[in-house]
């Protein structure tokens, strides 16, 4: 998939990070705006702690259910620059890099930042 010269490199972040942070943030969502609607008490511990914090620090939680949405934003915001510093010059590359990032945060930006350009130089 990637020429190399890097300009159209893109990699999809593992399942199992997609998996974890999409359950992760939609349960994190799902608490903060229908706290009514999660079943606590089938959910053990996580439902404990869960329904402590809905009952006790709800103002917080909101606000870091932003926070957390500023963080993949921001770190979408990296990894242009890192594609930008790396030669990923694919419009197509660098828009899915940071839909990727957006969504998935570091799962994504670290596979990005691990990326070595290759310096050869192009045979024919």
């Amino acid at each position: 998939m990637a020429k190399s010269d890097g300009g159209d490199y893109f990699r999809r972040a593992s399942l199992f990070w997609m998996i974890t942070v999409t359950l992760s943030m939609g349960y994190f969502t799902w608490t903060v705006f229908w706290p009514q609607h999660v079943p606590y008490d089938n959910l053990g511990p996580l439902g404990t702690l869960s329904k402590y914090l809905v009952d006790n620090h709800h103002a917080l939680m909101y606000k870091g259910w932003w926070a957390a949405w500023v963080v993949h934003v921001g770190e979408a915001l990296v990894a242009m620059k890192v594609c930008s510093d790396k030669g990923v010059d694919s419009t197509m590359a660098r828009c899915l890099w940071f839909i990727q990032t957006v969504l998935f945060g570091f799962a994504s930006l670290g596979l990005l930042l691990k990326y070595k350009r290759d310096h050869r130089p192009k045979q024919h």
